[in-house]
């Protein structure tokens, strides 16, 4: 009684004899309760029967009604079952061939990999672009294993993220200064669009038509419109006539630095390295973070109230 019912009584109920209805001892109470919470003792050991595989096949079959459907994937439940096994089996590949020789980067082979468009459509998935990139990155580490040493099942992996085309019949266009003398750039910063055309003068910059102090009024947006000349020290050689709309004012501007330097090159293709110096060549991709649902802005969350 007292092992099966002791954590559920009162004390006074728990050391009652049911057959003579009087409370023990003090010693017979101690002793009762180590016996019955002892489980350092041994245990008897009861044989399971054995079975009858004869008998099985006599057995209904199993009913479909209460069949369970076990997924095909662990990643079933997630929200991109085929995304999560495609990331997964290529870090698993990585973590296998990791040791294997290497090519530095720029010895890579050249590789046309999909875009994130592009891999929707054959997963079928809402992918983000930011997930999409950590595929990419798997991706240009398993290519810089050494052709040599490259195992089929690593190319056969690799083979359904490629693009049907010959990379090496990618090329740029160069850009050429035309019969005018003029060099095009086009430049991009935020939702703003410039383009620029550069022809050798004394300094004149015109901006859709007008001059450079009625179109921005802060002297920091007139100082980045010209940085890539100023960079250089070739302000007073170019004349500067740009196309540009979309954005604010600071866009505008920025988006007119790189268009600017873009021209500048196709006129001295040598003063790459003093522009990219001065940060002129590279397109900032920096945008603003959308607003979230339930805050004021991207990340501001509202006054905390106590009452």
């Amino acid at each position: 009684m007292a092992s099966k019912l002791s954590f559920g009584l009162p004390v006074r109920l728990l050391y009652r004899c049911p057959e003579c209805r009087t409370r023990p001892t003090r010693a017979v109470r101690k002793a009762s309760i180590t016996r019955s919470f002892n489980t350092a003792g041994p245990r008897r050991a009861i044989a399971v029967p054995g079975i009858d595989s004869s008998s099985q096949d006599d057995l209904p079959p199993p009913s479909v009604r209460n069949a369970r459907v076990i997924p095909a994937s662990p990643s079933y439940f997630s929200g991109r079952p085929d995304f999560t096994d495609n990331l997964l089996n290529l870090q698993a590949l990585l973590r296998r061939y990791q040791t294997l020789p290497t090519v530095p980067p720029g010895q890579a082979p050249r590789v046309a990999w999909r875009t994130v468009s592009q891999y929707r459509l054959l997963v079928g998935e809402p992918v983000r672009a930011s997930k999409y990139h950590q595929v990419i990155e798997v991706l240009k580490r398993l290519n810089q294993i050494h052709p040599a040493v490259m195992p089929l099942e690593l190319q056969e992996a690799m083979q359904i993220y490629k693009r049907d085309v010959n990379p090496y019949a990618i090329v740029r266009r160069p850009a050429t200064v035309d019969e005018d003398g003029r060099a095009c750039g086009i430049g991009r910063r935020k939702s703003s669009s410039a383009k620029v055309y550069l022809v050798r003068g004394e300094g004149e910059v015109l901006v859709n038509g007008k001059s450079i102090n009625n179109v921005f009024g802060r002297i920091h947006d007139r100082e980045s419109v010209l940085w890539a000349l100023k960079a250089t020290n070739r302000i007073d050689k170019y004349n500067v006539w740009a196309l540009v709309s979309g954005g604010g004012t600071t866009g505008q501007a920025e988006a007119l630095t790189l268009g600017t330097a873009k021209a500048l090159l196709v006129h001295e293709p040598d003063l790459k390295p003093a522009l990219r110096r001065a940060g002129c060549v590279t397109r900032d991709p920096r945008r603003v973070e959308r607003k979230k649902p339930g805050k004021l802005k991207a990340r501001k969350m509202p006054a905390w109230v106590k009452r």
